[in-house]
């Protein structure tokens, strides 16, 4: 067999994940991967988690040839993942243009409530919260649209996460992207995995904070902010 035809036999997803080794990058299960995979590759990669997702369902002995209900199930759920709650993880981040500062604008600026849906690491169970974003901008400060911040957000909370590395991801995409005196980022949100399965504790939140640079040094901007977060029990 050579090469070309060895390479045809070859899964998409060994593909992907050679080129990932071979640049001695990582693929954890909330890192971005789209700078490895080729044009075409997402809908063969698509094709390929169907399949495998269709031995899950024969593993749970669930009769999709004869069940109306099941048997186009493995698409959806490959299309869900791949195209909706974890899309994050395999296309490229928005495209944000940034202005700058011609104002000098140097108040409290804050974003939110951001409506984010992602899905805990552990279970693949849904994440359902909001986030809030603060900024204490400068006059160096690159200035972005209201709506920017929520396509940032939707970006980093696309994969499976852990909720306190999620807030700390968002963080540092929109330090790196503003460079801001201080950003402030406050998330709240249902963790399915409580209130389906485990405990089953459906009223159960988590809150978490990422406070840097002016909020992390003042505690009156700090409570500032935290007033002014409209968050309800």
């Amino acid at each position: 067999m050579n090469p070309a035809e060895q390479d045809e036999g070859t899964p998409v997803s060994v593909k992907i994940r050679e080129r990932i080794e071979a640049a001695r990058k990582r693929f954890h299960a909330n890192d971005n991967i789209a700078d490895f995979i080729r044009p075409g590759e997402l809908e063969r990669l698509l094709d390929e988690v169907e399949e495998k997702m269709k031995g899950v369902l024969s593993s749970l002995v669930i009769d999709t040839a004869h069940d109306h209900n099941t048997d186009n199930t493995a698409r959806r759920v490959a299309k869900m993942y791949l195209k909706e709650v974890f899309q994050g993880r395999y296309v490229a981040a928005p495209e944000i243009t940034e202005f700058p500062n011609a104002e000098h604008l140097n108040e409290l600026m804050i974003v939110g409530p951001i409506t984010v849906r992602s899905a805990c690491s552990h279970h693949f169970c849904p994440i359902m919260g909001k986030i809030w974003i603060g900024v204490l901008p400068n006059e160096h400060t690159n200035v972005i649209g209201l709506s920017k911040y929520a396509r940032l957000a939707e970006w980093v909370m696309g994969r499976p996460q852990i909720q306190e590395e999620a807030v700390v991801q968002l963080a540092d995409l929109i330090q790196h992207k503003t460079q801001p005196d201080g950003l402030a980022i406050v998330m709240e949100a249902t963790h399915f995995c409580m209130g389906w399965r485990g405990v089953k504790d459906v009223d159960s939140k988590m809150i978490n904070s990422v406070m840097r640079g002016s909020f992390l040094k003042d505690a009156n901007l700090r409570r500032e902010f935290l007033s002014l977060i409209p968050r309800k029990g």
